[in-house]
C-alpha cells in the first residue's frame, strides 16, 4: 500500500504532528508499505539534509491558512500513485483542497488526524476568543465538509475522541476510530548523551533537575510552572535545603511569551535555579531526559504529548495536568502525578513529587517505563493504522464501484 501524508510543515521545530509522522513512517514502511510526505516548507530548509523519510517540500506556506499555490497541481499530478492520503491537522488550505478533489475519479480516499484540533479548549480559552469566532464561521462554511468527506477521522487516544464530539456543529464524520499513537523506543543511554546535554546546559552538572521539554508557549503552562517552582522552592536557599533545578528546554524563547517567562524566572525564582538551554535534539535531548529526576508539563491542552511518552520511555515519572489526553492512562499505570492546569494544581504537582520517598520515586520510574512498553510503543500503533486504512480503503473502493455501476 502507498500512503501519502499531507502536513503544513515537517520542520522539527514545529513539534508534535511532524514528529508523529517521523515516528510512524519507518514502522509503516517496515510492514511492506511505501510512505511519502508532501509539506509546505522551503525546499532549501536545513532540516531536510539527512532526512530518511521521503519528503516533497513545495515551498513556504503563506499565512495561517498555509496557502501554497503549488499544492493543488502537485496533488492532481500525483494522487493517482497512492492508495490513501492522511491529512495531519485541520484549518488549512490542504484540507480544503483535498475535500474538493475527493470525488474526482482516481482520487484515493483521505483520512484525517486532527492532532487535538477538535479539542473544545481551543474554542473556550479566554485569549482565543477572536480565533474561536473565526473557527466557528470557517467550520460552518468549509471545515465541516472536510470532515464529512474524509473516509475516517483518526484519534490518538480515547479522551481525544470523546472531547471532539461536541466542539462544533454540524459534526458528521463517516467514521471515527481511536487508532492509538506511539513513539519509537529511545536509544540506549550512554554517558556521551549526558555530556552533549551538559554542553548545552552546563549549570546542571552534578545537580538534580526537573525537565520541561517542548515549545515555550502559553498553551504549555510554562508561566504556571515557573510560578509554582518559585512557590515550592523559593525558600530553599534560606532553609539551606537542596532543591532540584528547573530546566525549560524548547524553541520559542525569542517570542514575546518566551521573553516574558524568562523575565518571570529571573524575578521570582532563586538565583541559578532555572535554565533555558533552547531546543534540544538528538543526544542532547535524550541526555536531558535520562539524567532528569522527572518530566513536568502543566499544559492547558495536549492531544497526546509525544514528549510525555518519550519521558516514560526513558523511565522518568511525568508530572502533568489533566488536560493532557493520556492522563488517565498515566494515572492508572501509576507512572506519574496528575493535577489541574492551574497555579495551585501545578504547585501540588511539585509538592507531591517532593513528598515522595526515594523508594517511591524508584517505583514510579519503573512503572513509567512499563507504561510506555504496554501502551505507547509505535510498533502496535503502526500495525493498527495500516490494518485500519487497508480495511477502510477497500470498503471505499467497493462503494465507489457500486456507485458508478462497476462490479467491485
Amino acid at each position: 500500500m502507498k500512503l501519502l501524508h499531507v502536513i503544513s510543515s515537517m520542520n522539527p521545530r514545529r513539534g508534535g504532528p511532524c514528529q508523529g509522522v517521523r515516528n510512524l513512517a519507518p514502522r509503516v514502511s517496515g510492514l511492506g508499505n511505501t510512505v511519502e510526505v508532501v509539506c509546505l516548507d522551503d525546499p532549501q530548509s536545513e532540516y531536510l539534509e539527512g532526512e530518511t523519510v521521503s519528503i516533497h517540500p513545495l515551498g513556504q506556506a503563506i499565512g495561517r491558512w498555509c496557502y501554497q499555490p503549488a499544492l493543488q497541481p502537485w496533488l492532481e499530478a500525483n494522487l493517482h500513485r497512492f492508495d490513501a492520503v492522511i491529512l495531519n491537522g485541520l484549518w488549512h488550505y490542504f484540507g480544503f483542497t483535498m475535500s474538493r478533489l475527493a470525488n474526482r475519479p482516481g482520487t484515493p480516499p483521505y483520512f484525517i488526524f486532527p492532532h487535538g484540533m477538535l479539542d473544545p479548549w481551543f474554542q473556550r480559552a479566554r485569549d482565543r476568543r477572536l480565533k474561536a469566532i473565526r473557527n466557528w464561521f470557517y467550520w460552518k462554511i468549509i471545515e465541516h465538509k472536510v470532515i464529512s468527506n474524509a473516509e475516517a477521522i483518526f484519534f490518538t487516544c480515547a479522551e481525544e475522541m470523546r472531547l471532539a464530539q461536541d466542539t462544533f456543529s454540524p459534526y458528521k464524520p463517516k467514521c471515527q476510530i481511536n487508532v492509538g499513537y506511539g513513539i519509537s523506543p529511545p536509544p540506549q543511554f550512554t554517558g556521551g548523551m549526558m555530556e552533549v546535554f551538559r554542553q548545552k546546559c552546563p549549570e546542571v552538572t552534578n545537580r538534580p533537575y526537573l525537565l520541561f521539554l517542548g515549545r515555550v508557549d502559553s498553551k504549555k503552562g510554562v508561566d504556571l510552572l515557573i510560578q509554582a517552582y518559585a512557590l515550592v522552592y523559593g525558600a530553599s536557599a534560606k532553609l539551606k535545603r537542596k532543591a532540584p533545578c528547573l530546566v525549560i528546554a524548547g524553541p520559542g524563547l525569542d517570542t514575546t511569551y518566551g521573553q516574558s517567562v524568562q523575565a518571570l524566572a529571573a524575578s521570582s525564582c532563586p538565583p541559578n535555579s532555572v535554565f533555558f538551554p533552547g531546543m534540544l535534539s538528538g543526544d542532547a535531548k535524550w541526555g536531558a531526559l535520562y539524567d532528569s529526576e522527572a518530566f513536568v508539563l502543566p499544559s492547558h491542552q495536549e492531544n497526546f504529548g509525544i514528549a510525555v511518552a518519550e519521558a516514560l520511555a526513558c523511565g522518568k515519572p511525568v508530572l502533568i495536568s489533566d488536560q493532557i489526553n493520556i492522563w488517565k492512562e498515566i494515572k492508572e499505570d501509576k507512572a506519574g502525578l496528575i493535577e489541574k492546569d492551574t497555579l495551585e494544581g501545578t504547585r501540588q504537582l511539585l509538592r507531591g513529587w517532593e513528598k515522595l520517598s526515594p523508594k517511591e520515586k524508584i517505583t514510579m520510574s519503573r512503572d513509567a517505563r512499563s507504561s510506555f512498553e504496554n501502551r505507547f510503543g509505535v510498533a502496535f500503533s503502526a500495525q493498527n493504522l495500516v490494518a485500519t486504512i487497508t480495511e477502510l480503503t477497500a470498503r471505499s473502493k467497493e462503494e465507489r464501484s457500486l456507485a458508478h455501476g462497476v462490479p467491485g
